[in-house]
């Protein structure tokens, strides 16, 4: 039967897996595959594997736990192997990769942080600093624009919101920045103009959570910041 693997550690990490189950509608107790120094925990691969809510909320789980006793390295969901002897082989020819991997992320975890402003806010903003946009807007709400004054003045807001939302992004990420390790920068979603995962040895996770809400408490009213963690360090493995 084919093996869902979940993450990667060290032997002689404590692997608290008892009462964890794997994947699936009917899913099967989790074990562990050795190759020297290293191990993998896996579990039966349920015949039809789909990224359902149960299945992820499983597996974050079987992360969450390993990562509360010890370094580990998160598989990306669904990865899968024939049987235990294809994941023993697995450890064996990525030995060296694994080991610096693990040795990487020891005492880290993952934090994720996501920032909005408000809208009206924003353009207040741009009206308030840029002569034509407040000038383009005047003559729309008079009715003594041309045609295309609305079509310009929404081009120009949006490039003032993206030029602004940018450098936003960027100063956070930069004062944040001493305090974390790696730093793995994604693509905002909605109305957010940050998205960032830092990846924080314990050392730094104060001085790092006293410097983020700094910064929230500095930007003030108008700024949303939600930020997710300690987590299994999903983007950095």
């Amino acid at each position: 039967m084919a093996v869902f693997m979940y993450s990667i550690t060290f032997k002689d990490h404590p692997l608290r897996i008892e009462g964890l189950d794997g994947l699936g509608a009917a899913p099967s107790p989790l074990r562990t595959v050795t190759a020297g120094t290293l191990c993998a925990v896996v579990s039966d691969a349920p015949q039809d594997l789909l990224p359902e809510q149960r299945d992820i909320g499983a597996y974050q789980e079987v992360q969450q736990r390993l990562t509360a006793d010890g370094t580990v390295l998160p598989l990306r969901f669904g990865r899968t192997a024939a049987d235990d002897e294809a994941v023993r082989l697995v450890l064996e020819e990525c030995a060296d990769e694994f080991a610096d991997r693990l040795r990487r992320l020891e005492g880290c975890a993952e934090y994720r942080l996501k920032a909005s402003q408000d809208e009206e806010m924003v353009l207040r903003e741009i009206l308030a600093g840029s002569e034509p946009a407040r000038r383009l807007d005047q003559e729309v709400r008079d009715g003594t624009a041309d045609p295309e004054a609305a079509l310009r003045l929404g081009e120009l807001v949006a490039r003032e919101v993206r030029a602004r939302q940018e450098a936003l992004a960027s100063g956070v990420i930069e004062a944040l920045r001493p305090f974390a390790r790696e730093v793995d920068t994604g693509r905002p979603g909605g109305k957010d103009f940050l998205s960032v995962s830092l990846l924080v040895h314990e050392e730094q996770d104060e001085l790092f959570l006293a410097t983020e809400l700094s910064l929230a408490h500095q930007m003030g009213e108008g700024f949303d910041f939600r930020l997710e963690g300690p987590l299994p360090p999903y983007s950095f493995r």
